[in-house]
């Protein structure tokens, strides 16, 4: 691994890969880089007056494939991605040492900004108009068969038992973490409870899917200077249910201080989306169940008592009590989401 890293140089990339390009005599300099199992970094390449963006990626050439497939369909679908660049013998990406890289133009912009409700609108409209385009998407031959159809009912029945072994092991313990964990756990497992019992409700064979970003949160969502909205990095793409890419994204918005759990902008949104992509109630299940798990609070606590002899008890401690701040509004907009729903379909959902 340590050889990779310095195969990864500024110096080493800008000799051995920029020339597959033409592009060896641009500035280039390394923004980002994680050297996890799934090791990655990005460059950002300048040339005169064109900006690139250099990405090593973490997967093989099947699964690049794959991506490309994705970013290609929506390019021709009219939605405003950036497409990955041939190098001068026209191949799509560059075999430096066993590593794959591709280089797409660099997208100049602001992030999708939660407190602009005008970027937000924009971002659930852009989601919709993708999962539209893409419902009868397929990957180029060669591609790696992508499909992403996890039955969530499992794992949250999962997480909750994991919920109640570690409520035991607070009884046992008894220390600060413990004693906050037991203050917070009712609370917690009702949004749990919520959670597993609608989700078990629901008819897999009715969730709509399509291409799905599984990343798409603001970070992902760039705003030009023209206004125009660009949607980038598609490394986790996947033939998935559209319910987990806009549960996804909802989640990411509505936990946040500014919007806590605000019920107004979530309906907004989904009216917004379902102007070009219907939704069932096996969808809204998904949604909501997938809102309803308390999961960081989960995460954290699991994370605690497997770690309890080498872990941080403090750092955990805070972590602990910042994710239980919001959680009587997190179940009251539950609460409120699960009886719109009920009213919308005319139905019942447990």
């Amino acid at each position: 691994m340590n050889k990779d890293i310095n195969l990864l140089s500024e110096e080493n990339v800008k000799k051995y890969v920029l020339p597959y390009y033409d592009l060896q005599n641009a500035n280039l300099s390394r923004i980002k880089f994680k050297n996890t199992d799934k090791q990655r970094a990005v460059y950002k390449v300048d040339c005169e007056d064109k900006s690139y963006c250099l990405k090593k990626v973490y997967f093989d050439e099947s699964n690049l494939l794959f991506v490309y497939s994705a970013v290609e369909w929506l390019y021709r679908n009219n939605i405003k991605v950036p497409r990955i660049l041939p190098t001068i013998k026209r191949s799509r990406f560059v075999n430096y040492e066993n590593m794959l890289f591709i280089l797409t133009p660099w997208i100049l912009g602001e992030k999708c900004n939660y407190d602009n409700i005008n970027d937000v609108n924009s971002a659930i409209l852009n989601l919709s108009q993708m999962h539209n385009f893409t419902k009868k998407f397929v990957p180029i031959l060669g591609s790696n068969d992508r499909k992403n159809f996890e039955a969530i009912h499992l794992s949250f029945e999962k997480h909750f038992q994991q919920l109640l072994k570690c409520s035991n092991l607070a009884f046992d313990y008894r220390d600060k973490f413990s004693n906050l964990f037991l203050e917070n756990f009712n609370i917690n497992c009702m949004l749990a409870e919520i959670s597993v019992k609608v989700s078990q409700t629901i008819n897999y064979n009715r969730l709509h899917s399509s291409l799905c970003h599984l990343d798409y949160v603001n970070k992902n969502i760039i705003f030009d200077n023209d206004k125009n909205i660009w949607t980038i990095d598609f490394d986790k793409c996947s033939i998935a249910y559209c319910s987990h890419d806009i549960s996804y994204f909802l989640r990411r918005f509505l936990k946040r201080t500014n919007t806590n759990w605000n019920i107004n902008y979530t309906i907004n949104c989904l009216n917004l989306y379902e102007k070009t992509f219907s939704l069932n109630l096996d969808d809204y299940k998904y949604i909501i169940s997938y809102l309803s798990f308390p999961q960081k609070f989960w995460k954290i606590s699991r994370d605690y008592y497997n770690n309890i002899s080498k872990c941080n008890h403090n750092s955990f401690f805070y972590l602990l009590k910042k994710a239980s701040n919001n959680t009587e509004t997190q179940l009251k907009f539950i609460i409120e989401f699960g009886k719109y729903v009920e009213k919308k379909f005319n139905t019942s959902l447990i």
